[in-house]
C-alpha cells in the first residue's frame, strides 16, 4: 500500500519501522554512539540505526541537528525519518546528514515492526504486506438514537462485533449508491433520508487499511428487518456507544458525522 506524504529530505530507503507515539528530541533521546533510544524516549533500548524511525514531530534544542550529524560520523543513523509534521531541527539534521525524510503522514496507519520503503524524493511510503479496502458505514438515526447491528459469525470480518450498516464499495458504484444499497439489504429501510456525508476515515487493523466513507441517514421508524449478516440490533444514544464492543474505528466514524 502506498501512502502519500510530503518530501523533506531526498533519498530512498527500505527497512523495518521503529514507531514512537510522542514528539522526540535527538538531543538526549538517543545515544549517538550506539543508536539506542534512551528511556526518556518511551522506547528505551530500541536501536534505530538502519531502521525507519517514525515519530509525530521533533522537539527540543537546535543541538539535535548536530546530534544527527554525530550519528552520521558514528554510522548509527536511522535509514529514514517519518513525521506527522516536520519541524526545523529534525528537517535540517536530516538534510545535512543525507537521511531520507517524509512528513505529512498519518502515523495511525503504521505499526511498529512494519517493513516499508521511504522515498524522500516523491514523499511516499510503501507499506509491504498491507492492503486497503474502501467501504461505507452508514449510521441510521431515529428520534435522537442511532442503530447498531451485531455482526453474525457468518460474515467475513469482525464477527460478533457491533457496527453500523457497512459494505464494500463495488467497482462502478459511488459510495452513496453503496450506502443506499446496503441499508436496503441489511435493514429493509427503502426510504432513508441522507442527512450528512462525513470525511473519509483511514483505519488500520492488522494488515489492512480501511478507507471508511461515513454517512448519516434518518429513518421514519425503528423496526428494521435485519438479514443474515446480523443477529440483533439496538437503538442507543450516541454517547453510549463506548459500552459496546464495536468494529475498529466506529467511534471515529461517529465523530466524523458530528456526534
Amino acid at each position: 500500500m502506498m501512502i502519500q506524504g510530503r518530501p523533506i529530505s531526498k533519498g530512498r530507503a527500505r527497512a523495518q519501522l521503529v514507531l514512537l507515539q510522542r514528539p522526540f528530541s535527538f538531543l538526549g533521546g538517543v545515544d549517538p554512539s550506539t543508536g539506542k533510544l534512551n528511556a526518556s524516549a518511551g522506547h528505551g533500548g530500541e536501536v534505530i540505526s538502519g531502521k525507519v524511525f517514525a515519530f509525530p514531530a521533533g522537539r527540543g534544542s537546535t543541538v539535535g541537528s548536530y546530534t544527527i550529524l554525530q550519528m552520521k560520523r558514528m554510522r548509527t543513523l536511522p535509514a529514514a525519518i517519518v513525521n506527522s509534521k516536520a519541524e526545523t531541527i529534525v528537517a535540517t539534521g536530516a538534510v545535512m546528514a543525507g537521511v531520507p525524510m517524509v512528513d505529512g503522514v498519518d502515523l495511525s496507519l503504521l505499526k511498529d515492526g512494519d517493513s516499508l520503503t521511504v522515498d524522500g524524493d516523491a514523499g511516499t511510503l510503501e507499506l509491504e504486506g498491507v492492503d486497503e479496502k474502501h467501504v461505507v458505514t452508514s449510521v441510521l438515526l431515529h428520534e435522537g438514537k442511532i442503530l447498531i447491528l451485531k455482526r453474525s459469525d457468518k460474515v467475513g470480518t469482525y464477527q460478533c462485533l457491533w457496527a453500523g450498516v457497512s459494505g464494500y464499495i463495488e467497482q462502478g458504484e459511488t459510495p452513496l449508491e453503496t450506502a443506499n444499497k446496503e441499508i436496503g439489504e441489511e435493514t429493509g429501510f427503502r426510504s432513508a433520508k441522507l442527512v450528512k456525508e462525513g470525511e473519509v476515515q483511514s483505519i488500520r487493523a492488522r494488515n489492512r487499511v480501511w478507507r471508511v466513507h461515513p454517512f448519516l441517514f434518518r429513518v421514519e421508524n425503528d423496526n428494521p428487518t435485519i438479514d443474515w449478516e446480523h443477529t440483533e440490533y439496538r437503538w442507543i444514544s450516541p454517547e453510549d456507544v463506548e459500552s459496546y464492543d464495536t468494529v475498529p474505528g466506529y467511534s471515529r466514524v461517529l465523530r466524523a458525522l458530528g456526534f
